[in-house]
């Protein structure tokens, strides 16, 4: 209606003659500028859109005369006559204006050329195919492109017309990739796509050149499928549609693919494409095969056959937006244009293709004879321009195939004989390249064709023969253009390709930037010279130097991806030498010019042509010794090279600046490695300058760093050397030319044979001397002698992390080389420089130290005249001296020498041992250390070292005994006496304290932290040697730890370490739970915590009595793992319990083997290791854990919730067991006392097992908990009393007392201390635990007021009870007593007065009194009451007040309430409720009872009917009651028990309540007529009748048992009731009889006065807003009058307007809505499954399913039910009526497929309903399947339960309908011979006799007779 609308504005202008006669005469602009307003009106173009193709110019009577296309054809020869009319008027106007008009004719050809025009834009054809240009490519379109190149950081897209795109890396995907690569990188790039790739991109932006210019604009493209689809959506998918997908992941199976919205994804099988890899992020094209809409899923193939063969379908309401470029569709020839065809596809778009997208690769000039109009085509979609809504479209083969049209030419390359197949005048030629495979067209411009020639066309034509140059390519289209002009013959370079490194150019500068300038080869090539090449020197201001438009000359550096560099330099410009443009070109000994690109302090690198580097050394670089390199080059500068070596796999070149290649014959005299002497000769900052004593021709130069190996020492030795100081050993590193690279360091000297100058010298797994030459992020460089370096990576350089290297390392520093690997082919050697395999074996580093520190002093003594070193004789170490106390200071005491005034003695505090230190008291000491430096000697007062030496002579006899007595390599205790900075001072007790040193630093910890030593603490040292200067070396072990040494010795006593083993050990470190000890040579060990004593009891702090530096003897118990991470030491478990001290190595095994013997409730000890929030771990024994759970610690909230405070690290605890875990050697303690009792009754039941969770717990036990959910309602609380155990507290056992809202006290996370009342387990293995929060319960104190019945029988009738309301139901209430027993009363007897809402006066969880009425022990049924008072005085008055009513009375009341089915009315002064039904309101219908009656209004009625026996009364209103009688009596209304009489009309509305509800009044549907357009969806509706779709034809089987005839029947049912549910059944019946009368009457009404208007239905509505019945009325007039969206308005106005209580009538419109869109949804089966969901969320779930099925089989849509089916069995899997269902539908299409579902059925039913189910699918079976299979079926069943007589009558009833007469009488016969109670029999034999009458003679009849006469007298004898 809409579109027709539109439709008929767009067109009235044509109507009106003149008028539009002088709209066509307007300018063109104006009428350009029109169309371009009319395409900002995106809807309205649209709508057009759909109805151009089909609809009539004229929508109302009336045809045309012409078609459409003669329609066109005159408009535009109308067109064509008007501007000929229009420039014959203007000639006279002179030669300016015609040259203006003649200008704007061509401006005007040039833009209808580049315009877009879309479909329905204006009435006649455009004269030109739509093509994309620079001029008028916008964003937001989308395109479709092939990929030319991939590159780092984006993609270059070649687009339909030879335009070019770019894609940045970003732009790519949606989606992250996980390939490690950043996006932003772009290096997946290449993973993702490969060249010739054809891609949908879409237009991001058009960016304009600063400098403008139409070439210089610049496409960025995007391929993410979120701009690709924005908009598409399920709903749109069809099978079959081929759609752009991207890789999100790869699974297993297949692969996860992404379309570009969120609300579904794509699945493709991996075996679909086995050959091909697949990567994340990769897109493709994939067909459509299945759409899985329930998981939103759709399922692909991307088979490239399958892709190239489907094209979209036409699919209804497709709009613009869903169009894709690379779609193939249908297509028809409209007409044909200038340059192309107009082709419409899909009912309702247009679009063009240009005449290079032409089926015919070398389209001819009669190519429009191949396309008629009407000819069908497969095209593919080019571009889409949604702004303009043009489409163009391609046929080119190749395309169409999905495949990137083939090149075969290159750009640069000549043709000679091409041949010209087409002249475009003005345009160009169309030529063939005989190219080789096969020929290619190409198109040459008509700039292109000649130099000078203005009009080329007119001398050539088609035919001839030219030479053409390839320019470029389109590659889209598969067409190269070229030129013709003759000058593009001349030139060496033409393209990129031509161009090469090293080659001379003569260019023109055309821009010059801060960078650099742009200059241009003269064949347009452009070039960039970089600034830093733009001169010799460095230049500030470029554009001085550089003048856009001069021409100059410069040499190529470079040609890469088409960027060319070149440099102005003029030593490069002017250089002869040759060029080295690639490392094949590197030949040894050549000399080529290059330039310096970085100077580092080892060399310069070097750059040469086209990007080949390499390096020349500093010993390469002809420097003078001392000088360095930044000092005599700089960056930038042209050097001549010579090569000296080249490795062209590796990519390395070496040069030299030394182009001489002479070398003096003595150059070999001196080799690397030997050891020479020399004099200083002159001085640098960085270095010294040394020449060689033997040969003074050489010069050496020694660097700061390597003039020691100590580093603060080199810096002091540096600053007192002088020239002519003469280094008497020096060892040769390396030569730089004529200078040699020296060394003075100790260790390389006395290491210099060792040190490897070759690859060949190195043996993996040594250590070798060597220092660092450079330290980089990575790791470290060791270099070695002459050129050989190691390198040691990061984290093989420390034993510990260390974020900066340089933090542990400086260049120049010794270190100790582990080699871990050679690689002889690479040449790289791999180190380690890590202490623990590095580490020194002797003491050359203190050595070197000591002998430096004499050099050192020397020096100095020779500097200062007055320093004298004599006085060093007299103070030898370990000598004594007497000296005089001058000051007593704060951290020690000065001594003073008679002698040598100049020495200062010292002694420390901790030296002065027992002295009392008096001023100028003399005082003999023993010297420990001397600074000859500093004057200074180091002393010690210790009586213990002073009493060991004797007289002058004595003293030397115990030196040389104690030297002697010393062994090297021999392992000593020692004690430290002084800690220097860099060395300890240490006496050997054992050896009469003789005085030593040891190193505390290494060659490779110099800057690393050092480990911390206190004066008097113990170590173990190695003997090293004896030095020169006469001290006592050391080794301490602390840092030599794990080193091995060749010692024998040592081997040895390693490996007899075994368990059991004796040890003596040194305390190293004190952890809260361990002693780490160290013993042997490099071995640890740790003594755990309960390793100290052998008594059971706890003790706190068991390592209180051990301190650091402490020896003890340990025994060896087990070997344990390694000391730490990553540390190759092994550490040993040691024990120093006594009864393992003092026993043998067997018994320690023995000891050992039993570590886990532990029994679950044994009590145990550990100690904390750590605490958490809910957990504390607790060491056993070294190898044993355990954990104690939070609620396992105590029962009481407070200590609970102190948890964590209450342990500590290290403090013991008590616990017994609870789980042992033997597999993970994990215990489960509980530390409570309550637990003990726990534990005994656990061992009792396990023994020595594992107790699962739950099992240590038994009833009575308390324990501790904590609320983990409060539940709802009564439910109680969820308490957690375990890790994964929970019990339940009862709402009745929170606490004692009967309060409101006990569970007010409580909160979740709370901890609470309960009692357990009872364990028990389902049959599925559910633990069940029942909880108690009652004090008196817990304490075992009974209280009067905490009584709880658990048994019935403690209860008796007229005990007064308490309880909570449990439940609430219209019938009455149950509440709760206790957790095994409830109660229940009955509406009737909740209270005297009426309640008219028992929810609300009763809310769940209500404290009530009540009292016992009735206690049945045997169903264990507790009846109460909530009344009070007298019983029989109650029934009297109730009694008197009926007594004292008559039918026929005229009364008057009040109404107290309004139901749908009628009013209660109380009547006056007898305060009796009656019931006034709707049917006897009036005489008239009336359709809403609310809007005529109010709640308080008086009315008078008639009494109809009084029921004594139920106490209710029936009552009418009616006009016609009350005027046939005289009046009113008033002598009924009399006074009685008014809450008595009103309680019994509550319970005679709650059965009104039930009746009206009941599901049997369904039946009235079938009544339901079909008149009117909508019968077929819409069905007249009531308040207690539903539409057509609710109509099943079985009954609800999910109703009460008492309404199913099958299972009415029970045995032993008594006389009496069975008459009163034959009474039952009749009043039912007789109620559904009139029932069905009022809505047969109320359609009656509503159809001889139905509502001929929308206005008389609004007016309906209004009166009646519930009425389901009315509003599917409206909704069926609105699709009588084709108005279907209005129906939907309808339905959605009655879903909001009908009351919320209302919901069967909620219902009824939810149904008829499913009927509405079944038929006119778009499409069907998704608009009914949208409103379904909907639906889902207001109405009951399994009847809205039932009514969905009921729609779907009406409508015979076998596949809906099925799948609705399934859904429906599992969701509703108990329901008997949804199983009934899947029978019948089975039942419809294959008789013999139930039994499988027969069985699913019966495992699924409750077992309560099987006989139900099996009943009602035999009956099924005998009317629609198999009847044997419904005999079998209750033969089943009667076998079971043979007394069933119901079930025996519907199978005789089966069986009679079938008329197999000899089956009928063998089944009678079988159930007349069961024993059945009388009353059953009897019912059997008249059914008998009943068929006998009817099918039999006498002889039968008189046998059923005579057989129940037998059953009689056997029943009485």
């Amino acid at each position: 209606m809409a579109a027709g609308g539109e439709h008929k504005k767009k067109r009235k202008p044509e109507k009106r003659g003149a008028e539009d006669g002088s709209k066509l005469r307007k300018p063109a602009k104006k009428a350009r500028k029109e169309a371009t307003d009319t395409l900002s009106a995106p809807a309205e173009l649209r709508t057009s859109l759909l109805v151009e193709a089909d609809d009539p110019d004229f929508p109302r009577g009336g045809g045309r005369l012409l078609s459409r296309q003669e329609e066109a054809d005159a408009r535009a020869e109308a067109e064509v006559q008007f501007e000929r009319e229009a420039s014959y008027s203007k000639k006279g106007k002179g030669k300016a204006r015609k040259k203006k008009r003649l200008h704007g004719s061509s401006l005007d050809f040039d833009d209808d050329l580049g315009s877009l025009f879309g479909d329905g834009i204006t009435g006649k054809l455009p004269r030109f195919a739509n093509r994309i240009t620079l001029k008028n490519i916008s964003p937001r379109m989308k395109l479709w492109g092939v990929i030319v190149e991939v590159n780092r950081k984006d993609l270059v897209i070649s687009l339909p017309g030879g335009l070019r795109g770019f894609v940045h890396a970003e732009e790519v995907t949606d989606i992250p990739i996980s390939n490690g690569y950043k996006v932003s990188e772009g290096y997946f790039l290449s993973n993702i796509f490969h060249v010739g790739q054809l891609v949908s991109c879409v237009v991001l932006r058009v960016d304009d050149d600063k400098k403008g210019g139409k070439g210089n604009k610049r496409i960025w493209l995007s391929l993410r499928l979120s701009l690709l689809h924005k908009g598409l959506t399920l709903d749109a998918i069809q099978d079959g549609m081929v759609l752009n997908a991207q890789v999100n992941s790869v699974e297993d199976h297949g692969y996860i693919l992404f379309f570009g919205v969120s609300s579904f994804t794509g699945f493709l099988p991996k075996n679909k494409r086995d050959g091909d890899q697949i990567f994340t992020g990769q897109i493709m094209q994939c067909v459509v095969k299945d759409i899985d809409k329930a998981r939103a899923v759709v399922h692909v193939d991307s088979d490239s056959d399958l892709v190239s063969k489907y094209m979209i379908k036409d699919l209804k309401g497709l709009s613009i937006d869903l169009l894709v470029p690379g779609m193939m569709v249908n297509a028809r020839v409209r007409s044909t244009l200038e340059n192309g065809i107009m082709v419409s596809f899909l009912t309702y778009f247009t679009g063009t293709v240009d005449i290079f997208h032409l089926e015919n690769t070398f389209p001819s000039g009669t190519w429009k004879d191949n396309y008629n109009q009407n000819k069908k085509v497969n095209a593919r979609i080019l571009f889409i321009d949604p702004s303009t809504r043009a489409v163009g479209l391609t046929l080119n083969t190749h395309l169409i195939d999905n495949k990137a049209p083939p090149a075969y030419v290159q750009t640069g390359e000549i043709y000679d004989n091409s041949q010209i197949l087409r002249v475009d005048r003005g345009l160009g030629f169309l030529l063939e390249i005989c190219s080789s495979p096969a020929p290619s067209p190409a198109y040459v411009s008509i700039h292109e064709a000649s130099d000078a020639v203005l009009k080329p066309e007119k001398k050539l034509k088609e035919g001839d023969y030219v030479r053409v140059r390839i320019l470029g390519m389109r590659y889209l289209e598969g067409l190269a253009t070229g030129t013709m002009k003759a000058s593009s013959f001349e030139g060496s370079v033409f393209t990129h390709s031509d161009v090469k490194p090293g080659m001379l150019v003569k260019s023109k500068v055309i821009a010059v930037e801060n960078f650099g300038a742009i200059v241009q080869f003269p064949s347009g090539v452009k070039a960039l010279c970089p600034l830093p090449h733009m001169s010799e020197l460095e230049i500030v201001k470029p554009p001085k130097k550089f003048k856009v438009g001069a021409e100059l000359l410069f040499r190529v550096l470079g040609c890469k991806s088409k960027r060319i560099t070149v440099t102005y330099k003029k030593s490069l410009v002017k250089s002869k030498l040759d060029v080295l443009a690639s490392y094949g070109d590197a030949a040894e000994g050549l000399v080529t010019h290059g330039w310096i690109t970085k100077i580092e302090k080892h060399g310069c690198f070097v750059r040469f042509y086209n990007g080949v580097h390499g390096f020349a050394h500093r010993s390469e670089l002809g420097l003078v010794p001392g000088t360095e390199a930044d000092s005599v080059y700089h960056v930038g500068q042209v050097v001549k090279c010579r090569i000296i070596s080249c490795a062209t796999s590796s990519r390395r070149i070496s040069v030299s600046f030394v182009i001489s290649t002479k070398r003096t014959s003595d150059d070999s005299a001196v080799k690397m490695g030997c050891v020479v002497s020399g004099v200083v000769e002159r001085l640098t900052p960085t270095a010294v300058i040394v020449s060689l004593t033997k040969n003074g021709y050489l010069n050496g130069t020694i660097f700061n760093d390597h003039l020691a190996d100590h580093h603060a020492q080199a810096t002091l030795l540096r600053s007192l050397l002088r020239p002519g100081y003469e280094f008497d050993q020096l060892v040769v590193l390396d030569s730089e030319g004529t200078s040699l690279i020296l060394s003075a360091k100790h260790s390389l000297i006395s290491s210099a044979m060792k040190i490897p100058s070759d690859l060949a010298q190195i043996h993996p797994l040594t250590v070798v001397y060597g220092y660092i030459c450079n330290i980089i992020e990575n790791g470290c460089f060791v270099r070695f002698l002459g050129r050989l370096t190691g390198f040691a990576p990061k984290n093989m350089a420390t034993d510990e992390m260390i974020d900066n290297l340089s933090d542990a390392f400086y260049i120049g520093q010794t270190v100790r080389s582990h080699i871990v690997n050679i690689n002889s082919e690479a040449g790289r050697v791999k180190l380690s420089l890590k202490q623990s395999v590095c580490l020194s074996s002797d003491v050359s580093f203190i050595e070197g130290y000591f002998l430096l520190e004499e050099k050192i002093a020397a020096i100095q003594m020779s500097d200062v005249k007055d320093f004298d070193l004599s006085w060093v004789k007299d103070f030898s170490i370990g000598s004594l001296v007497e000296g005089e106390i001058q000051e007593i200071k704060e951290l020690g005491v000065v001594l003073g020498f008679k002698n040598h005034h100049d020495v200062v003695g010292f002694v420390a505090l901790h030296q002065l041992g027992c002295v009392n230190a008096e001023l100028g008291s003399v005082v003999t000491a023993l010297v420990l250390d001397i600074a000859k430096l500093d004057g200074l000697v180091d002393l010690s007062l210790k009586p213990e070292l002073v009493g060991s030496a004797s007289t002058k002579d004595a003293k030397k006899k115990r030196r040389r005994n104690t030297f002697v007595d010393l062994k090297l390599y021999q392992r000593v205790k020692a004690v430290v006496e002084i800690v220097k900075e860099n060395y300890l001072v240490l006496s050997v007790p054992e050896y009469s304290n003789a005085i030593g040193y040891a190193s505390t630093t290494d060659y490779n910890t110099q800057k690393l932290p050092r480990k911390h030593f206190v004066n008097g603490q113990s170590v173990i040292a190695t003997v090293g040697e004896i030095s020169s200067s006469g001290r006592l070396l050391f080794i301490l072990n602390s840092l030599n730890d794990g080193l091995e040494t060749p010692n024998s010795t040592r081997a040895k006593r390693k490996s007899t370490y075994t368990v059991g083993s004796l040890v003596e050990a040194e305390v190293i470190d004190i952890k809260p739970l361990e002693l780490i000890l160290k013993f042997g040579y490099g071995f640890y060990g740790r003594i755990h915590i309960t390793e100290v004593f052998d008594d059971r009891d706890l003790m706190e702090n068991p390592f209180t009595k051990f301190r650091v530096g402490q020896l003890l003897s340990a025994r060896i118990v087990a070997k344990g793992g390694h000391s730490g991470k990553g540390a190759k030491s092994t550490r040993w478990e040691l024990s120093i319990r006594p009864s393992l001290m003092a026993g043998s190595e067997e018994a320690v095994t023995t000891c050992v083997s039993e570590e886990l013997n532990f029994s679950v409730g044994e009590n145990v000890k550990g100690y904390v290791v750590k605490v958490d929030s809910e957990w504390v771990w607790l060491s056993v024994s070294r190898s044993v854990m355990a954990h104690l759970y939070i609620l396992d610690s105590s029962c009481e909230p407070h200590e609970l919730q102190k948890f964590q405070q209450c342990y500590c690290v290290g403090q013991a605890v008590k616990g017994r067991i609870l789980i042992i875990n033997k597999e993970k050697k994990l215990l489960r303690l509980a530390s409570y006392p309550s637990f003990d009792e726990i534990g005994d009754k656990a061992s009792q039941k396990l023994g020595t097992s594992t107790v699962n969770d739950g099992q240590q717990f038994s009833s009575g036990d308390i324990v501790g908990g904590r609320i983990k959910k409060i539940l709802p309602s009564v439910g109680g609380l969820l308490v957690q009393i375990g890790p994964h155990l929970f019990g339940r507290v009862h709402y009745t056992e929170l606490v004692d007392e009967w309060v409101p809202h006990p569970i007010s006290k409580y909160q979740e996370g709370q901890f609470v201390k309960c009692k357990i009342l009872e364990i028990s387990r389902s049959s599925e293995g559910i633990l069940h635990v029942d909880l108690s929060l009652r004090d008196s319960v817990i304490t075992n104190e009974l209280v009067s007021c905490s009584k709880r019945f658990e048994k019935i029988d403690d209860l008796h009738p007229d005990m007064n009870i308490q309880g909570y309301v449990k439940n609430i139901t219209s019938k009455g209430c149950f509440i709760s007593l206790s957790r095994m027993m409830d109660a229940r009363i009955l509406v009737s007897n909740l209270s005297y007065a009426y309640i008219d809402s028992p929810e609300k006066e009763f809310p769940v969880g209500k404290l009530v009194h009540a009292k016992v009425l009735s206690v049945e022990p045997l169903s264990n049924r507790v009846e109460a009451t909530l009344k009070t008072g007298n019983k029989a005085e109650t029934v009297k008055s109730v009694a008197d007040t009926f007594v004292n009513l008559h039918v026929g009375d005229i009364v008057t009341g009040h109404i107290r309430r309004i139901e749908s089915y009628g009013l209660f009315i109380t009547l006056d002064k007898a305060n009796v409720v009656g019931l006034c039904h709707v049917s006897e309101l009036s005489d008239e219908h009336i359709d809403n009872i609310e809007a005529s009656y109010a709640t308080g209004d008086k009315v008078v009625s008639k009494i109809l009917k009084i029921d004594e026996e139920r106490q209710r009364i029936s009552l009418g209103m009616k006009k016609s009651y009350i005027e046939n009688a005289s009046g009113v009596d008033q002598s009924h209304a009399m006074n009685g028990s008014h809450d008595h009489v009103e309680s019994d009309s509550a319970s005679m509305d709650n059965e009104l309540i039930d009746l009206l509800h009941n599901d049997d009044l369904i039946k009235h549907h079938k009544m339901l007529g079909h008149d009117n357009v909508g019968s077929e969806i819409f069905t007249p509706s009531g308040r207690s009748s539903s539409v057509l779709p609710l109509q099943v034809s079985l009954e609800d089987s999910d109703g009460s048992d008492l309404d199913n005839p099958i299972i009415a029947g029970q045995d032993g049912a008594k006389e009496n009731e069975q008459a009163a549910k034959r009474d039952r059944c009749l009043k039912k019946k007789a109620k559904d009889e009139k029932e069905l009368e009022i809505i047969a009457a109320e359609e009656r009404r509503l159809q001889n006065d139905m509502p001929r208007t929308e206005d008389e239905f609004e007016k309906l509505v209004r009166r009646s807003p519930n009425s389901s019945f009315v509003w599917i009325k409206y909704m069926a007039f609105m699709l009588s009058v084709a108005e279907t969206e209005k129906a939907r308005n309808v339905a959605e106005r009655a879903l909001r307007t009908i009351s919320i209580n209302e919901e069967g009538e909620k219902l009824n419109i939810w149904v008829a809505y499913f009927n509405l869109e079944n038929e006119h949804g778009s499409p069907p089966e998704e608009a009914v499954k949208k409103i379904f969901q909907r639906a889902l969320q207001y109405c009951d779930k399994k009847k809205l399913h039932l009514a969905l099925l009921g729609v779907y089989e009406r409508s015979e849509q076998q596949n809906l039910v099925e799948e609705l089916l399934e859904r429906m069995t599992k969701k509703f899997k108990h329901s008997c009526k949804v199983w009934m269902h899947c029978i019948q539908s089975s039942l419809k299409k294959d008789k013999d497929g139930i039994q499988s579902i027969v069985n699913r059925a019966l495992i699924s039913l409750p077992r309560k309903k099987h006989i139900k189910f099996i009943s009602q699918t035999a009956l099924l079976e005998f009317k629609s399947g198999v009847p044997d299979r419904g005999r079998s079926m209750f033969e089943s069943i009667l076998r079971e339960y043979p007394k069933r007589t119901d079930l025996w009558s519907i199978y005789l009833d089966q069986e009679i309908r079938l008329g197999d007469a000899e089956v009928i009488r063998a089944l009678f016969e079988r159930a007349t011979c069961l024993s059945l109670p009388p009353k059953k029999m009897k019912f059997l034999f008249k059914k008998y006799l009943d068929y006998e009458k009817a099918h039999g003679d006498e002889d039968t009849m008189e046998h059923v007779k005579q057989k129940a006469l037998e059953y009689v007298e056997s029943s009485l004898g």
